[in-house]
């Protein structure tokens, strides 16, 4: 689900994130998020609602391959094999700081915002998200159209979407 249909059947932004702390917090889940090309933007909104902190434990910007390794674990050779932006990068992100924060639930986020850095396999627009919790571990390729804060603002929304979409889910 995304954002601007959440929006559609009037669902504010912040209403989305209510429902994200709301499901996190009757579920008794604790969240933590990994980003890249979005470089904060989702921690940012989720702390944007009051008592997030019960629920929303922390982030890291890995913005650089050095950060993706030494803190969140990634394994050099397989972003030397994958990409930086790829299914398994972000897979290992999330699952990185997921320990790393001692959270039940983890996003993560890498892509490639623009304006340059695309290539004819991985164009500019490129985004892989993951959603990640000990149970299950789901990663989404999307291509976001539009410059660089367009895409880095549509990555986090669709992001959060789906994070929403899936508590809901398994939260009843």
């Amino acid at each position: 689900m995304f954002l601007r249909e959440i929006i559609s059947m009037g669902f504010s932004e912040t209403e989305l994130l209510k429902r994200i702390g709301n499901a996190l917090e009757k579920a008794g889940k604790t969240l933590s998020s990994a980003e890249s090309c979005t470089g904060g933007l989702l921690g940012m909104l989720l702390t944007s609602i009051p008592g997030s902190s019960k629920w929303y434990k922390g982030g890291v910007i890995a913005y650089s391959n050095i950060v993706k390794t030494d803190l969140l674990n990634v394994s050099p050779s397989l972003i030397k094999k994958n990409g930086a932006v790829s299914s398994e990068t972000a897979r290992a992100m999330a699952v990185g700081v997921r320990k790393l924060t001692g959270t039940d639930m983890s996003i993560s986020v890498t892509g490639i915002a623009g304006p340059g850095g695309g290539t004819a396999k991985k164009p500019v627009g490129t985004v892989w998200m993951v959603v990640c919790s000990e149970q299950s571990i789901t990663a989404e390729m999307k291509r976001f159209s539009g410059k660089r804060d367009v895409v880095r603002r549509a990555a986090a929304d669709y992001l959060l979407a789906e994070l929403c979409a899936r508590l809901e889910k398994e939260v009843k």
